[in-house]
């Protein structure tokens, strides 16, 4: 399969945990396929509903959506300048600095 096209599809597992130590879903590609700035994953299929103290993985189908050149750099643009906003965070315990 060649990865190089604008769109395509490719198998997943979604992995979802509802615990009291995560609250995640995480989705892996099967085949290792490579994500770059700006593209976008659509998992197909209904809704997944997990109970709260359980965990579950689920095949799915993924349709890869590429991003152009343009849409590429905007991301990366737009993303330096969202990690500047980590810089005026504080990690203070609440003291007077």
């Amino acid at each position: 399969m060649s990865h190089d096209l604008k769109r395509f599809d490719v198998a997943c597992t979604i992995e979802v945990e509802h615990t009291n130590e995560h609250l995640h879903a995480h989705v892996a590609l099967d085949g290792d396929v490579p994500l770059y700035p700006g593209d976008r994953v659509r998992v197909h299929g209904d809704a997944i509903q997990v109970g709260f103290g359980e965990t579950t993985s689920i095949r799915r189908i993924a349709t890869v959506m590429r991003a152009g050149w343009l849409a590429r750099q905007w991301t990366r643009f737009l993303a330096s300048l969202e990690i500047t906003e980590l810089y005026e965070v504080s990690f203070s315990a609440g003291r007077k600095l």
